[in-house]
């Protein structure tokens, strides 16, 4: 079927249309034309103000499967992927087996023919992710591993972190670490303040994260290998990775898109959807994330999905699961975001820097290429509820709350989904 994508805007630094409105032509899986001709289509897609770039990639997302598919299965995390954009992910370990064999591996891409998301799976640095003992590193990359890290839990020993590092040198692999404390962080459920303190809740302190940064620095120019710090919270973390990318370590970090849309100021109805880890930060935190994105310490924008079921979220805050599903509503976010950061620059961060430091080929938006792309509608109004909800979970604030931004159309691998 030749679809037509309509006088959308191409925000692709990597394409000679790179700022222009077009039209893009699809066939086949290929992108037969792009220019101000209009080719007949046997669908024509044109969203006001529609914009297309390279298919998004998600750096740091989890489902649930193997082992908790009640919260999300391969099925329901490829398809809500799909629908927020994203042509490719690259999947946390945190699965029941832990993603530390070459057949967790090859079953965790077993459904990329099917879909127009891939995955990319993260391999365990260590075994079971208890922070003890490594895993066959080099074995797991031979079997398709795209990178190496504990998932949502921190690599807490030094030695092990600092072993990892050495060792991964062997191959260029990447290290990513969540930095945290978990002795400082032990039964924190909010970010430590003023409000921590307000609402009787024990706090979470960003001295926390910003100690595991700190080692973690240290330890990178010592051994030297390439690490990537994953979900960033606050001032002082940006200010210790800044410096350390100006002394010329290796060095790069994220935030998830959803990071700087909340602060701890909104937790005062215990909304358990708003218990995540890092937590929401002040306001003046968020600013320094803003500052961050801008200056271009912040490298990557994930969408830091973790789903939970109700029998997780549905409970006193201090007992409630953190995460949140947020796949669909990258697109939102990333409409909000737009308003103090180049949209241009935000694409660029959830589309080619992932893929630079996983070291997967970018496409491009040429003619002649392979179609991968997502088409941003960012003036739509919808809402996320169970009509619309392509997960397993519901875990998220926006729940039937008004959005603005959706994603309508994405094209990958001869795959494409269109919002219906």
């Amino acid at each position: 079927m030749k679809i037509l994508l309509k006088n959308v805007m191409v925000l692709d630094k990597g394409s000679r249309h790179h700022k222009k409105k077009l039209n893009i032509l699809v066939d086949k899986g290929k992108i037969t034309s792009i220019g101000k001709t209009l080719p007949k289509a046997d669908k024509v897609i044109a969203p006001k103000n529609g914009i297309v770039s390279t298919g998004w990639f998600d750096m740091r997302a989890s489902f649930g499967d193997p082992g908790f598919e009640y919260k999300e299965d391969l099925s329901s995390g490829l398809k809500a992927a799909q629908a927020g954009g994203f042509t490719g992910l690259a999947l946390s370990p945190n699965n029941e087996p832990v993603t530390q064999t070459k057949n967790e591996i090859s079953y965790l891409t077993s459904k990329n023919s099917t879909s127009a998301t891939k995955v990319y799976p993260i391999a365990a640095v260590t075994k079971d992710t208890k922070g003890e003992d490594l895993t066959e590193m080099i074995d797991l990359h031979t079997a398709g591993a795209i990178a190496f890290s504990d998932g949502s839990l921190p690599i807490w020993h030094s030695d092990i972190l600092l072993k990892a590092l050495q060792y991964l040198q062997k191959f260029n692999g990447l290290l990513i670490d969540r930095p945290e404390d978990i002795h400082l962080n032990r039964f924190g459920v909010m970010n430590e303040g003023v409000e921590s303190t307000i609402l009787g809740m024990k706090g979470m302190p960003g001295l926390a994260e910003e100690l595991a940064v700190r080692r973690d620095l240290e330890l990178l120019e010592y051994a030297g290998g390439r690490l990537h710090l994953t979900g960033i919270s606050t001032d002082r973390s940006l200010d210790m990775i800044r410096s350390a990318k100006k002394k010329g370590l290796n060095v790069t970090c994220d935030i998830t898109t959803f990071q700087s849309a909340f602060d701890d100021t909104m937790l005062d109805d215990f909304d358990t959807n708003l218990k995540v880890n890092p937590p929401f930060r002040t306001p003046k935190e968020n600013k320094a994330l803003i500052k961050g994105l801008n200056d271009g310490v912040i490298d990557v924008i994930t969408s830091g999905h973790l789903p939970q079921d109700e029998e997780s979220k549905d409970l006193e805050f201090d007992l409630a699961e953190f995460g949140i599903i947020s796949f669909q509503t990258v697109a939102h976010n990333l409409v909000n975001l737009s308003e103090k950061v180049e949209f241009e620059v935000l694409l660029d961060k959830i589309t080619r820097a992932p893929r630079e430091l996983l070291g997967i080929a970018c496409p491009v938006v040429e003619a002649g290429q392979p179609a991968n792309l997502t088409l941003l509608d960012p003036a739509m109004e919808w809402e996320l509820n169970d009509n619309t909800n392509l997960s397993k979970s519901r875990n998220t604030p926006y729940w039937e709350k008004p959005l603005k931004g959706k994603v309508v159309a994405v094209f990958n691998d001869n795959q494409v989904y269109l919002d219906q």
